[in-house]
């Protein structure tokens, strides 16, 4: 038998694979993607075939990360329950598409993840991996169909000579460039504050800057184009908005958040580009786009946001979805300013090539062009409804 297993490197997977190894008596080959985790590739293959495996593939699937996935949460101000924005639910996505392409080359018999029964990363996995794979390839997940615990994988580890430092164990931590999550011990307790040191880009108050920073963020059609003028791609924007923002202890969340199978979670993320990103597009859009567009897309935002959270990035109707954002963002182009202050990063101004919002109109100035005469029959047209509920209750009512 031979498993294709998609493989981080961390206690779970190395002990799925030396598991599997055991078994099934099965041919394991390991498959590591890159999106953005600051990793020892190196030292993960060696872990790899320590751990038993038998082949080990490194694919690196930055660039696609960014371009196909983060891009659209951007356009889609994808923050799940308005907080999270979807940083390792997106990674799964190109991740099953290339263990699942790998299997298929390789002639596996089945497929296998590191994903538990409480989360929500076996939906994406499962899901993912089934709309790529013929149905004659099975999908296992051992830690799930066996009800592993972290201490009885650190004791198989142990007992195994496994090649995992049980102090490294204390948080669960998975990275990508669009986003940090932070899991376990104390963080269970949801009255207990994470400790600074867990975080990477955000830091502690201690180490604030006191004089502010501004940073002018451009967009084009939708995504982040330029920082302060100076042309980027979006992975080098995300990248440096990360540490600059951090800087100043922004990107921090800390919720409760509802999980598509039921249960309740506490979870902690670190990222400071995502939240600034995001905020800045919506912000931009309202300058750009008419009220009943902005209404309309709120609504939009959210399932598209549901669907990836849940797994089901390749459903039709998240696909007609992107079709929609494409046709409505080509013109949400223009600018966007942040100051950074301690804590904090507020957008304290916008401009736009194709801006709806008019001075000349606003303005209460004596230039202004709006005659306010011409909004007295607009006004008792629009309270019509309301006058008429008096004549219906008749004087009694008054």
């Amino acid at each position: 038998m031979r498993i294709a297993l998609a493989y981080s490197g961390g206690l779970d997977t190395t002990v799925l694979c030396r598991w599997l190894k055991e078994n099934y008596r099965a041919e394991v080959i390991t498959v590591t993607v890159d999106v953005g985790q600051p990793t020892d590739f190196r030292a993960i293959e060696e872990r790899a075939y320590a751990a038993g495996a038998s082949k080990h593939y490194h694919v690196d699937a930055r660039s696609r990360f960014v371009e196909e996935f983060v891009a659209r949460d951007i356009l889609f101000n994808g923050l799940y329950e308005g907080e999270y924005p979807l940083s390792t639910a997106l990674s799964r996505y190109p991740i099953a598409e290339e263990v699942a392409r790998i299997a298929l080359m390789e002639g596996c018999d089945a497929v296998a993840h590191g994903c538990t029964g409480k989360g929500n990363d076996q939906l994406r996995m499962d899901a993912s991996l089934s709309y790529f794979l013929p149905d004659d390839v099975r999908i296992l997940a051992p830690v799930r169909e066996q009800n592993w615990s972290r201490d009885w994988e650190i004791d198989y580890a142990i007992k195994r000579g496994l090649p995992i430092e049980v102090k490294e164990s204390r948080f669960s931590i998975d990275e990508n460039i669009w986003g940090r999550s932070v899991e376990g011990a104390e963080l269970e307790d949801p009255w207990t504050g994470p400790p600074w040191d867990v975080f990477k880009w955000i830091k502690p108050p201690s180490e604030w800057p006191n004089e502010p920073e501004e940073i002018v963020i451009r967009f084009e059609s939708g995504l982040p184009v330029a920082l302060d003028g100076r042309r980027m791609s979006l992975w080098e924007i995300i990248s440096e908005l990360n540490v600059r923002l951090g800087r100043y202890g922004f990107g921090l969340i800390d919720h409760i958040e509802d999980r598509v199978i039921g249960l309740k979670s506490r979870e902690v993320y670190e990222a400071p580009a995502a939240l600034a990103l995001i905020r800045c597009h919506q912000d931009l859009e309202k300058m750009v786009l008419p009220a009943r567009c902005l209404k309309f897309k709120a609504h939009v935002d959210r399932e598209w946001t549901e669907l990836v959270y849940a797994g089901l990035w390749y459903h039709p109707l998240r696909e007609a979805l992107d079709r929609f954002a494409d046709e409505l963002e080509k013109n949400v182009s223009g600018e966007v300013k942040l100051t950074l202050e301690k804590g904090s990063a507020r957008i304290s101004g916008r401009r736009a090539e194709k801006s709806l919002y008019v001075k000349d109109l606003i303005t209460y100035s004596a230039e202004s062009l709006f005659d306010q005469r011409h909004s007295d029959g607009f006004s008792r047209i629009w309270s019509l409804d309301v006058r008429l509920q008096k004549i219906m209750r008749g004087p009694s009512a008054r």
